[in-house]
């Protein structure tokens, strides 16, 4: 699943966006503006973000500069403005994308995909002879090959792509488990000792890479 943070002044908007895209494996943060959304980016990490221009106090070039200024995360502008000079001057700013209201639903997904194709072209990532593959859903050691559950697989997944961020057991359960469930973070820690065990049965230092930071939640170092 990817997250995607959701930026507009307009709740019915972000409302609109959400509902076209939980459908399609996208976990959805929604903030009411610039200085919620940058209160976010200070706690969590996203795949992609979808940012409306026209926006009180902060709008959506001001805030695409300040994103880039700490963040290479894919950008997609959606706007009512279909002016040239705004969409170069949203692109020369450090957007990838751009599409205008109102939109199509299957070509904003289908912009998002390409645009996620393009800025995270690894399926898989080695560390040691670990080798997590994304395409055939496998975690193998030294092409042993280590059976973990789906959920297992997803959050160890997240970790090794993001390495030395701490995810709370909150933001794990939301990636893996969804935003509206009912998981606790036993559950999570639960899968943590699970997925350890097994991957230390073969031989790999998980205990060096896969670290708990008390009283937060985990990290991947490298």
């Amino acid at each position: 699943m990817k997250k995607v943070l959701l930026i507009d002044d307009e709740k019915r908007m972000l409302d609109l966006l959400a509902l076209y895209l939980r459908p399609h494996q996208y976990i959805c943060k929604k903030a009411m503006g610039a200085k919620e959304a940058l209160e976010y980016f200070k706690k969590e990490t996203f795949n992609i973000v979808l940012l409306d221009i026209m926006m009180p106090e902060i709008n959506g070039w001001e805030l695409c500069k300040e994103i880039r200024s700490f963040s290479d995360v894919p950008i997609i502008m959606v706007t009512a403005r279909e002016q040239k000079d705004d969409i170069v001057k949203g692109l020369k700013l450090g957007a990838d994308d751009y599409i205008t209201k109102p939109f199509d639903e299957e070509e904003l997904l289908a912009r998002m995909e390409a645009l996620l194709r393009r800025t995270n072209p690894t399926d898989n990532i080695e560390i040691n002879g670990l080798l997590w593959d994304e395409k055939r859903y496998e975690l193998s050691y030294h092409k042993k090959l280590i059976k973990l559950t789906p959920k297992e697989f997803a959050m160890i997944g997240y970790l090794i792509k993001n390495p030395n961020q701490v995810f709370t057991r909150e933001q794990l359960i939301d990636l893996i488990w969804g935003y509206h469930s009912k998981t606790e973070g036993r559950t999570v820690d639960s899968h943590v000792r699970n997925m350890r065990e097994k991957i230390r049965q073969e031989g790999f230092p998980i205990d060096e890479h896969f670290i708990t930071v008390w009283g937060v939640g985990y990290k991947w170092v490298y």
